[in-house]
């Protein structure tokens, strides 16, 4: 029986179905922390995860959500533990996770006082919080806690409840029928949203009446990937998944073009400026420049958030349900296509455009190792049911171009937040949710300055706790925010500017050994296939130091004119990197181009050695 708030919400939280939270201690949280050692010493505790900053908890719990499919769980103290953990809490918001933050406050007489550490923190979280409300009586303890565990899964967000350090301590009464005083319960609403069917008949009439149809399926068609197919095979459909929902749909699936704008695919494009159908599944992708123009295509739009319907390309059917629910529905209305030449066509161009980015791989720079090799070489190891998370750095567009993720694998990053930050917290995050399982980060340098390094200190103080201590840490180190420095070419036409740009070398395979690991510096293309090897041999901790070159061009696979003439202008101003970038662009295009003329020759396939010569 619950003595206090803290131990009540303790146990609310394993009611909830909480195993675990990531949590970091201090003086306004400092009774509920008195109470979960309490609990752990009891043996009834919760497993409590301590990275080493607010921040990396709330990035951790986004994280674990997204891998476990669970309620992500943070703790933190009030004002400056609140604050640290925005980020993170942001990234749960932006991708729509549902996370719950237990946070810390000053004790009720201190409101509005202006003490220290006391801050108005409802007003703070107001904005990134799907439900934020500070438990001020013992008596409200219970319908707050439920109420946001409600509201989390049900609006895919973060809710915060915020816990005054006295009442913390304050003992849980029995609640009975009372005015004022809510009843609740611990019991997770439905999801499984299914909408009318009559509007399924009206989206089936639309999908059978075209003729090139494509699915852009996103993150929140996650668990419905069997659907998807079925769906796609009856209506000869290609698929494009977002970069979030590369695990969605396995690589092996033929028909499906992978990525979609500049760190997609070619077929991908393709059938964005081809298709008269589309059908969007759980996805609310942003970049409206790569879709269909106006009135080219009828569309059709499956989701949970109903607020971003209709919002990205003018649907003419928007169906508010779950992904797995209504495709299970709409199967029996579609009729099976016989003309399958426009699903023939994304497979045809699928096999050119892998061609292309083998070739790619193979280049090699006067300025550090191939990156497409590192990622190409990493992939072709990937062990079955192996997680896989990325920055959003360049690792983005490698991770984009070059890794399939097959049958039973998965990968994520911070997608909407587009965070350079999350990549190490998402791999010790997926450790925890899948301690079986071999997680590889692909992580640039100036992100693992920012929060990788120290968190290999997470990684050494809790691996001991995995099935599975296989993780490899692959860290892209051209001393350059190099993302950012392509950007300041590509979009504004300015010079790559070093005193923003450049970062620090730094011996990172030297730190990976300082704490026990397996260390591998790579300095030679030549080199990073017996760095996997030797990676995924070992049964450990192992960061590959690939110093690879900075000026490898993130190409999209088909360059604007405006991305052209502002790279120019960049180049004309100046850059200090010029030369190099410019021919590592240059042979990279020319790849490009001998590849695909290759592929409309029909080079190289089914010849002898002269011919492919």
């Amino acid at each position: 029986m619950a003595t206090t708030v803290s131990d009540f919400v303790i146990q609310r939280l394993q009611d909830w179905g909480v195993q675990r939270v990531f949590g970091f201690p201090g003086d306004g949280i400092g009774e509920f922390d008195g109470a979960l050692g309490r609990a752990a010493r009891e043996g009834e505790g919760l497993e409590y995860i301590r990275p080493t900053h607010e921040e990396i908890c709330s990035l951790m719990a986004t994280a674990y959500a997204k891998f476990s499919g669970e309620v992500g769980v943070c703790v933190a103290t009030s004002s400056p533990g609140a604050f640290h953990m925005l980020n993170g809490l942001y990234d749960a918001k932006m991708d729509n996770q549902p996370v719950v933050a237990i946070i810390g406050q000053q004790g009720l007489p201190s409101f509005g006082t202006f003490t220290q550490q006391e801050s108005n923190l409802e007003r703070v979280l107001d904005d990134v919080a799907v439900y934020v409300q500070t438990v001020v009586s013992p008596k409200q303890a219970q319908a707050v806690i439920d109420t946001a565990f409600r509201t989390a899964r049900v609006h895919l967000g973060p809710a915060v409840v915020i816990l005054p350090h006295d009442v913390q301590g304050m003992k849980m009464p029995e609640l009975g029928p009372e005015n004022w005083v809510s009843r609740s319960s611990a019991v997770a609403p439905s999801t499984a949203v299914l909408p009318p069917h009559e509007e399924l008949v009206r989206a089936a009439r639309i999908i059978n009446e075209g003729s090139k149809v494509t699915f852009l399926v996103g993150h929140g068609a996650n668990g419905a990937g069997e659907e998807v197919v079925k769906a796609a095979e009856l209506a000869g459909a290609g698929i494009i998944t977002t970069l979030r929902a590369k695990q969605v749909v396995s690589s092996d699936v033929p028909h499906h073009s992978q990525q979609l704008g500049l760190l997609g695919s070619r077929p991908s494009s393709d059938q964005m400026s081809g298709c008269d159908t589309l059908v969007l599944l759980g996805t609310n992708y942003p970049y409206g420049q790569f879709l269909p123009k106006s009135g080219q295509a009828r569309a059709i739009q499956v989701d949970l958030k109903p607020e971003q319907m209709g919002l990205r390309y003018p649907t003419e059917v928007n169906l508010w349900g779950d992904v797995k629910a209504t495709l299970t529905a709409l199967l029996p209305l579609l009729e099976a296509k016989t003309d399958l030449s426009w699903q023939e066509s994304v497979v045809e161009g699928m096999k050119e455009w892998e061609e292309e980015m083998a070739a790619q791989a193979e280049l090699t720079y006067d300025d550090g190792v191939n990156p497409r090799r590192v990622f190409r070489e990493l992939d072709k190891r990937l062990p079955p049911r192996a997680v896989v998370t990325c920055d959003a750095g360049t690792t983005a567009d490698w991770y984009g171009h070059h890794i399939r993720l097959r049958e039973g694998m998965i990968g994520d990053l911070s997608g909407r937040l587009a965070s350079m930050l999350a990549a190490m917290p998402y791999a010790t995050a997926a450790k925890f949710a899948h301690p079986e399982r071999s997680v590889v980060c692909t992580i640039g340098d100036g992100a693992f300055q920012m929060l990788g390094m120290n968190e290999l200190i997470t990684v050494k103080k809790y691996m001991a706790r995995w099935d599975n201590p296989q993780l490899i840490v692959v860290v892209l180190h051209n001393d350059d925010l190099t993302q950012v420095s392509w950007e300041m070419r590509t979009e504004d036409g300015n010079p790559m500017w070093p005193d923003s740009q450049d970062v620090e070398s730094v011996d990172y395979a030297g730190w990976a050994r300082l704490l026990g690991f397996q260390g591998i510096a790579v300095t030679s293309d030549d080199d990073v296939a017996e760095a996997m090897d030797r990676a995924f041999a070992h049964r450990g901790v192992t960061l590959i130091d690939a110093y690879t070159s900075k000026n490898v061009p993130p190409l999209p696979p088909k360059v604007p004119f405006e991305i052209a003439k502002s790279t120019a202008q960049a180049f004309l101003k100046g850059d200090p990197e010029q030369k190099e970038a410019i021919l590592n662009s240059a042979e990279a295009v020319l790849s490009e181009g001998v590849e695909r003329v290759k592929g409309a020759l029909h080079l190289g396939k089914n010849e002898g050695d002269d011919q492919k010569k």
